[in-house]
């Protein structure tokens, strides 16, 4: 997964095709470029949401920042800046993306800016403010565990053979077969992922987040519906042309390839570092907490489809989730207000 995903050059986010379906091109179905869609490209009244929240951390700020990590098209940056500033407010925002491709179309997008906005090449020493990782951890490798029939933790692996990548299963190492059994009982037959390196993401972001907020928007499920028995293939899927399925091996380099978050591991490894478990609720429970309905005007009733993906329970509303985790932020989350969850992790 990490060679298929971020290969220098070869890898699905390394290379130059284009992932996402923006929003210049949703109106027109036969022209929608990319594999999949994001929040931020379906309207803008994400990012103008999000901004209304956002700025109840950054006016504590005499210098305002937000760093985003894995920045799309751009397209979300643009949204929360444009607001923002007829919030009074001109945060710096920094950008920490891996593509190079993206990289580029971001500049492109967000030159109106100017220099409120730069790229970094790896990650702060420290920093204050609001972070935001929207559908970033998704994409983060994973470990394939699962239980054999007598109950011993194998991993999953790939191999070459007879000309193709196939499927090879071997015996877990400790930290794994440990880390698998304390999230769940034994299955025969159960498969799922470990992703340690979001763990070792938000193991870092302990150290350098000095002050501040982080938003971790994406799909995924606390461990008891994650690990639930009924979910015996796991959440592994691929996404080409705006079609998913669950085959990885093929195609490497041209599909993005993804993994339901674990929300309890982030917020437990969260607390564990040292940061507060600030919230967690659905997206749909987040943005219209947060202020979604009073960021909508007359253009966008015409879109309401989009309005309606982003906070259907049907669609991104329920599967979607907002956990956010920080440090010395004693300001109260509105996005939490009514339904939040952390009581399920």
């Amino acid at each position: 997964m990490q060679g298929a995903l971020y290969a220098p050059e070869l890898g699905y986010y390394t290379g130059g095709l284009r992932k996402l379906a923006t929003r210049d091109t949703l109106q027109n179905v036969s022209g929608i470029s990319g594999d999949f869609v994001t929040a931020p490209e379906l309207s803008p009244v994400f990012g103008q949401t999000l901004a209304q929240q956002f700025s109840v951390i950054l006016r504590q700020q005499s210098r305002p920042k937000i760093l985003e990590f894995g920045a799309g098209s751009g397209q979300l940056a643009h949204d929360l800046l444009a607001t923002l500033s007829k919030l009074d407010l001109k945060p710096e925002y920094w950008i920490l993306d891996v593509s190079a491709d993206l990289r580029a179309r971001q500049a492109d997008r967000l030159a109106c800016f100017g220099t409120q906005v730069k790229w970094l090449d790896q990650l702060p020493a420290s920093f204050e403010g609001v972070v935001i990782a929207n559908e970033v951890l998704d994409a983060m490798p994973v470990h394939l565990v699962g239980w054999t029939a007598d109950l011993q933790v194998f991993e999953r692996g790939v191999v070459w053979q007879d000309d193709h990548f196939a499927w090879h299963d071997q015996l877990a190492p400790a930290t794994l077969a440990q880390a698998l059994a304390k999230r769940m009982p034994a299955l025969p037959g159960y498969l799922t992922e470990i992703n340690q390196a979001a763990q070792a993401w938000t193991q870092a972001m302990a150290k350098w987040l000095r002050w501040g907020a982080a938003f971790i928007i994406d799909y995924g499920f606390p461990a008891n519906e994650y690990y639930h028995p009924q979910r015996r293939e796991g959440t592994l899927m691929c996404h080409i042309q705006h079609r998913s399925h669950s085959n990885p091996l093929i195609w490497p380099g041209l599909q993005d390839i993804t993994a339901h978050i674990d929300f309890s591991a982030i917020a437990h490894t969260a607390h564990d570092a040292g940061l507060d478990v600030l919230g967690y609720t659905s997206q749909a429970r987040f943005l219209l907490n947060a202020g979604l309905l009073q960021q909508i005007s007359d253009t966008d009733l015409q879109q309401r489809w989009a309005i309606d993906k982003l906070i259907s329970e049907a669609q991104m509303g329920e599967l979607f989730k907002v956990l956010a985790v920080g440090r010395g932020v004693e300001s109260t989350l509105d996005g939490f207000a009514r339904g939040d969850r952390r009581h399920q992790l």
